[in-house]
């Protein structure tokens, strides 16, 4: 028991079971607690742009061959642009068949709309305007105005273009590169800093909720985790589960092949915590260099299956639990947003709040209002988000190198199988010392 306490997962634990208690006996002071979720997520949120361009820059520089990068990425993209349909799908269907938010009765006019203040101008920036409008918003004023606002979307249309011209620039922009990848390791280090708080911030949001709307409102609560965390099993079972197969590999060695770093993940629900590990990894498969490089960073931000599935599900949750009817023509309206606000998120807590708003905001039927009532059980959803995410995009890697041949098929399956294969050149790339698991 000292030995899980000291662990993060532990400190989770009790900060919940502690948050529900501070709720139910003194609701007042509970209710007060909430800025220490706000804060947690809004440290999160501070490093993400800077994040993204070190990841996407060092793996596209790293790619080498332009050509094969726009052939790559080409074929990354129509994978990841099919599996988001079906994991957005997936969460609409089991919302629409379990309706965990049914029973709730909440009045959105009674919700607290300052709670929402945080994320809707970053939601904004997501929507409005049609097709046109979101495109031209992914060009940014000045490169300075992209990371000041925390626009995802413009600091990686940046990152794209200085990855390209990086590559072009060749040998004399190797100090460069190698410069974004040191600043890469201090961000994840930050990251592992921000993640040491999260205890606190599962405390505040878990007994605002309690405090607030009472020991009953974690009844459905409780259903809309579970019903998600079933979601994500389903999804990478069978989808990812078929799409390994279709490759010609399994996805349990992989998982177990991964292990390390998927507990790393449970544990802080931050996918980017073991980035350079998963690519490391992959390489040591026998996957080429720069398809690793491009397929994994870029999956960051386009590849996020779980997190689709949550868009979806929390969007059909938040229409039940205020009464909101929602016609066919509603759903289909929140699948085809959802394609477009998905590709603004990052696998950290708190972006999820603010694409999940930028998706209702963009559906008059549903009060984006609503949001407050997921808030204090996002982090543990976030658990799932995370484990799907990176899975996802590791299946992804390997899908698309299966696909363009990057692959040394005969060294994955020693690897996965459990066979001491030493670390060697990987199509040319440097060698990566990693430990067959």
């Amino acid at each position: 028991m000292p030995k899980f306490l000291r662990s993060l997962f532990g400190q989770v634990v009790l900060a919940l079971v502690l948050g529900v208690l501070l709720g139910l006996l003194w609701p007042e002071t509970a209710v007060k607690l909430k800025p220490l979720g706000d804060a947690f997520i809004k440290l999160i949120k501070m490093i993400i742009p800077v994040l993204v361009f070190c990841v996407v820059v060092h793996g596209i520089a790293g790619a080498g061959d332009l050509k094969r990068v726009g052939r790559v990425g080409v074929k990354a993209l129509v994978y990841f642009e099919v599996v988001t349909a079906v994991a957005l799908a997936l969460g609409l269907a089991l919302g629409y068949l379990f309706q965990p938010g049914v029973g709730m009765n909440v009045d959105p006019t009674t919700l607290d709309a300052k709670a929402m203040s945080a994320y809707a101008d970053n939601a904004s920036k997501l929507t409005g305007g049609g097709t046109v409008e979101f495109l031209l918003k992914l060009i940014p004023t000045t490169v300075v105005a992209a990371f000041a606002t925390g626009d995802v979307l413009q600091v990686l249309l940046f990152a794209v273009l200085f990855g390209c011209a990086l590559a072009l620039v060749g040998e004399k922009g190797r100090a460069v590169a190698g410069l974004i990848d040191e600043l890469s390791l201090v961000l994840f280090k930050i990251m592992g800093l921000i993640i040491k708080l999260a205890p606190l911030g599962v405390l505040g949001a878990i007994a605002f909720t309690v405090g607030k709307y009472g020991v009953g409102s974690l009844k459905q609560l409780g259903l809309l985790v579970l019903l998600f965390y079933g979601a994500v099993v389903l999804f990478v079972a069978v989808v990812l589960g078929g799409i390994m197969r279709a490759s010609g590999f399994s996805l349990w060695k992989l998982l177990r092949y991964l292990r390390e770093e998927l507990a790393v993940v449970f544990a802080t629900t931050s996918s980017d915590s073991v980035l350079p590990q998963i690519m490391a990894k992959l390489r040591h498969m026998g996957i080429r260099d720069s398809t690793v490089g491009l397929v994994i960073p870029t999956g960051y931000s386009f590849n996020l299956d779980a997190f689709s599935i949550y868009i979806t599900l929390a969007a059909v949750f938040i229409a039940q639990a205020t009464n909101t009817p929602i016609t066919m023509t509603d759903l289909l309206t929140i699948l085809a947003i959802s394609l477009v606000t998905s590709k603004g998120a990052h696998g950290v807590p708190g972006s999820a709040i603010v694409v999940l708003a930028a998706t209702l905001q963009a559906i008059p039927a549903i009060p984006a209002i609503g949001l407050v009532l997921v808030l204090s059980v996002d982090w543990f959803m976030g658990i799932a988000r995370a484990l799907g995410n990176l899975i996802g995009n590791c299946v992804a890697t390997v899908a698309v190198a299966a696909w363009e041949g990057d692959i040394d098929r005969e060294r994955a399956h020693k690897v996965l199988d459990g066979e001491a294969v030493p670390a060697h050149d990987v199509a040319g790339a440097p060698g990566v010392a990693v430990t067959a698991s």
